[in-house]
């Protein structure tokens, strides 16, 4: 059976402005993390954004940071992921709920995997805080719904790329304001959290974008209900 090709998550006319995005970001995480590996106190750039040891925000703000911290939890998130991936099913985007599981897990699963190679730790040594983790999964997923929204209207590398940086902007500020006001992380921490979605996202994407055209690719032509030794010759 033939039918139209998939579209790819990764828009060919923003891979490679993405692509420089992604290296510079993961240069930040990793200068950031040398910056602050070992480290159990705010830094320079910490301390003239916010003192971050203690809450920052009362009654109502408190409880929006509350509700925005809480989609970073696991029920939160989960449920996220859960409405994204019904949401690209029901667009007939399979590979694009593929990216959205794929490049969240990633995004928060190297984050997990830093913390203790860095060790920055906030509010005792129990406690490592860098890079986000929460603010790694908001960005990662607007980025991936941001990414799905300028595949499907078609936008050109300026607009396209424009909607994909606002997006993750966006998320990141949110989550990261959030657990600043809560005194979770530092400033830097949220913007190594920030870098990390920006730096896993679109690599997952083209990632995504290889593995499934490379499979459609070597079972095109065949009909489904063909043998694998279909069409050769019969041994005497």
């Amino acid at each position: 059976m033939t039918g139209r090709p998939a579209r790819a998550v990764l828009p060919p006319s923003l891979g490679g402005w993405l692509g420089l995005v992604a290296v510079l970001a993961g240069l930040v995480v990793v200068v950031l993390g040398l910056l602050y590996a070992g480290h159990s106190e705010p830094g320079r750039v910490d301390r003239w954004v916010v003192q971050p040891t203690a809450d920052s925000v009362g009654p109502p703000w408190r409880n929006v940071a509350l509700a925005t911290d809480f989609l970073g939890e696991p029920v939160g998130a989960a449920m996220l992921v859960l409405a994204s991936v019904t949401g690209c099913l029901l667009l007939r985007r399979p590979r694009a709920a593929v990216l959205v599981v794929v490049a969240v897990g990633l995004a928060v699963g190297t984050t997990t995997l830093i913390k203790p190679l860095v060790g920055r730790t906030i509010h005792g040594d129990d406690n490592l805080s860098y890079p986000s983790g929460h603010t790694a999964f908001l960005t990662a997923l607007a980025l991936v719904m941001a990414l799905l929204a300028a595949g499907r209207l078609g936008l050109g590398r300026t607009a396209g790329t424009s909607l994909v940086l606002a997006a993750a902007l966006a998320a990141g500020a949110a989550m990261g304001w959030a657990q600043v006001a809560l005194g979770a992380h530092y400033p830097t921490d949220v913007l190594g959290g920030w870098c990390t979605a920006l730096a896993v996202t679109p690599a997952t994407a083209w990632l995504v974008d290889r593995t499934a055209d490379g499979t459609a690719g070597g079972t095109a032509g065949r009909p489904a209900d063909a043998p694998a030794d279909a069409g050769r010759p019969e041994r005497r």
